[in-house]
């Protein structure tokens, strides 16, 4: 088996792509190469900018290429689902793995889902390192989540939401994005305070630093509504830690006390449960990607 993998993750607003060593569970030469995409895009746009991406890590003939993307997705196909999401929506019904057959050096093609290989690259790298189980949160445009043990991404069992999901989970008899998400927290601090044009969430968190209470409390409600809805699942899962990354989760100061508040007052069987920012925020994906390559796989698929 080739020891190197090439992979690339891609987002809502860019696209990263490099290689990663599987023997010394490393970037190889540290370098990662990204390019803006626009997932409002035509499909055209968005698979020219995955191109263009893949082609700048140096090609290395033989390869694996392991993709991670967000869902909905067909991960055994390579076909995206995306309809009515907000993104990506150009894509939606295009078979991916045959749209990017020219990767560089690829001999095969693996899809992951974007939250699953944040998670397998804090286990096998990173902050959930040394512990059978785990749970991955990320905070960005919604919630992402994953559900490990024994290094295997699980979508059923005790303690895990369907499909592995924490999206379709409700809090107050609506869907959790609609508390805990760039949007919702836009929304609920601009009907707090009736500001036009609205901050977005990065500006919020500055403003929570400095002193504005209702950014904190609007920050607040939501990661302790995150951590209500996980509460009774992580409960039954027995997770040892439970990593949360993403774009939001960079403001760990602001996400750690309302989240572990949000977990006890839930069930109290969560106060164990360690919880830590991302160790690897922006190659745990990447090196998440390579470790799932190398998973038993129904989604791999030589290229002819």
């Amino acid at each position: 088996m080739n020891p190197v993998v090439s992979v690339m993750d891609v987002g809502g607003t860019h696209v990263t792509a490099a290689r990663v060593d599987v023997t010394s569970r490393s970037i190889v030469n540290g370098e990662s190469f990204r390019e803006p995409l626009d997932g409002q895009g035509s499909a055209a746009e968005i698979l020219s900018a995955m191109l263009r991406c893949a082609s700048r890590p140096p090609p290395q003939p033989g390869s694996c290429w392991s993709v991670a993307v967000p869902g909905p997705f067909d991960y055994e196909r390579g076909i995206a689902r995306y309809a009515g999401v907000g993104k990506f929506d150009a894509l939606n019904g295009i078979d991916l793995r045959t749209a990017l057959r020219h990767l560089p050096g690829a001999t095969s093609i693996t899809f992951h889902n974007d939250a699953d290989a944040f998670l397998a690259g804090e286990w096998w790298a990173g902050a959930a390192s040394g512990h059978r189980a785990a749970v991955g949160i990320t905070l960005g445009t919604g919630v992402g989540s994953s559900f490990l043990r024994d290094g295997h991404i699980l979508q059923h069992g005790p303690g895990v939401p369907p499909e592995g999901r924490a999206d379709l989970l409700r809090y107050g008899g609506r869907p959790l994005e609609e508390t805990v998400s760039r949007h919702a927290i836009r929304r609920a601090y601009a009907h707090a305070t009736g500001q036009s044009p609205t901050p977005d969430v990065r500006e919020i968190t500055q403003r929570a630093r400095q002193g504005d209470r209702t950014a904190t409390e609007v920050l607040a409600r939501a990661f302790r509504a995150l951590g209500t809805v996980l509460g009774p699942y992580l409960a039954r899962f027995e997770p040892g830690v439970v990593v949360v990354g993403g774009s939001i989760a960079a403001s760990w100061d602001l996400v750690a006390l309302p989240l572990r508040s949000g977990l006890t007052g839930a069930d109290r069987r969560t106060v164990a449960i360690a919880l830590e920012p991302a160790l690897h925020p922006t190659e745990a994906p990447l090196l998440g990607a390579a470790y799932l390559a190398g998973e038993p796989d129904p989604g791999r698929s030589t290229i002819g």
